[in-house]
């Protein structure tokens, strides 16, 4: 056995479980074929609960506060702040360089290579030339690990994608601003002293340009500002798998399934679900993950479910914001079971 714990995936999630696993005194390697710091399309908006999940596991990234979130629609606004404290708006490759460097210190091995399905073994599984106890799959959405093991189950409801670029401009605001429009979102979240990243929630179907010019608000604020990054997509953003533990296999992250990026809570999430995987591992337990998994993801798929589920009504669309504006104790009392 070469060690206690393969992970496949260097993205946050993937480095994180490596550094769990490693805090917990498990011998780990890490196989990504991507030279790091792996970026990807995301808000890049760290949640407070992440926030205190990366300080436990002892990484600080480099970033710029947010007090809560603000949304927007049609000269209507809504600001909800968060009680456990302030948010932290970070680079994708900033806190991959940060989770990578502490999952350096701790020993944990990187090899890069495309990992191959895993092949399993009495008392082993072995993957990339490294053969482990166990192996965690954390390699994203279009999970090649998922699909090989015949856990991908078609996902339901409308499809949608996310849309990314950054702005060299000030950040205006010291909160998230969501923009709403008929059929999409725009993120705008503070990452630099200046730099803004602009994330769009949409159906696809046009170029990240076409869908800013849905947000006329925003689009002003932006005009002029030099785009300091290319475009990056990423979706269809719902994943779904049948489980979560076959034998000595575990999904992690977006990988072991994705309601959609509406309410921010990716990285929270998913390091909370690395933290189970890893407990149910040291118990030498993995049959308990699937239920700690349900148990840990159970509010994040019920409000972001339930969320996505009216913005996908133009009715009930139309109504979010002026709910949001004229209940914000019912606001902020969502925004804080996000955060």
């Amino acid at each position: 056995m070469d060690v206690d714990l393969l992970v496949v995936g260097g993205g946050p999630i993937g480095l994180g479980t490596a550094v769990e696993a490693a805090r917990a005194g498990m011998s780990v390697a890490l196989v990504e074929r991507r030279e790091g710091p792996v970026d990807k399309a995301c808000g890049e908006g760290l949640m407070p609960a992440a926030r205190t999940s990366l300080h436990r596991l002892g990484v600080e990234p480099d970033g710029v506060e947010f007090r809560g979130i603000r949304y927007l629609a049609r000269g209507r606004e809504a600001t909800a702040l968060f009680s456990a404290g302030p948010g932290l708006g970070v680079r994708r490759t900033t806190l991959s360089a940060a989770l990578g460097a502490r999952a350096d210190a701790l020993g944990v091995k990187r090899v890069r290579a495309n990992a191959a399905p895993p092949v399993t073994g009495p008392g082993w599984v072995e993957a990339a030339g490294v053969r482990a106890r166990w192996f965690v799959a954390a390699d994203g959405l279009h999970s090649p690990v998922r699909r090989a093991l015949g856990l991908d189950v078609p996902a339901r409801g409308a499809v949608r994608y996310g849309l990314r670029r950054h702005y060299r401009v000030a950040p205006w605001s010291d909160l998230v601003e969501v923009h709403w429009a008929d059929d999409a979102e725009a993120y705008v979240t503070p990452v630099a002293e200046d730099l803004v990243g602009v994330a769009v929630l949409c159906p696809g179907g046009g170029s990240y340009d076409t869908w800013l010019a849905r947000f006329p608000a925003l689009a002003d604020r932006l005009a002029g500002a030099e785009p300091a990054s290319d475009v990056r997509g990423a979706g269809p953003l719902r994943r779904t798998a049948a489980r979560r533990v076959q034998g000595r296999v575990l999904l992690v992250g977006d990988a072991a399934g994705y309601v959609d990026a509406l309410t921010g809570e990716g990285i929270s999430v998913g390091l909370a679900c690395a933290r189970e995987l890893v407990a149910c591992l040291v118990a030498d337990r993995p049959q308990d993950y699937e239920a700690a998994w349900r148990r840990t993801t159970r509010r994040y798929r019920v409000l972001t479910g339930g969320l996505l589920r009216a913005a996908q009504r133009p009715a009930l669309r139309r109504a979010i914001v002026p709910a949001a504006s004229r209940l914000p104790r019912v606001f902020r009392g969502i925004v804080d079971q996000l955060g």
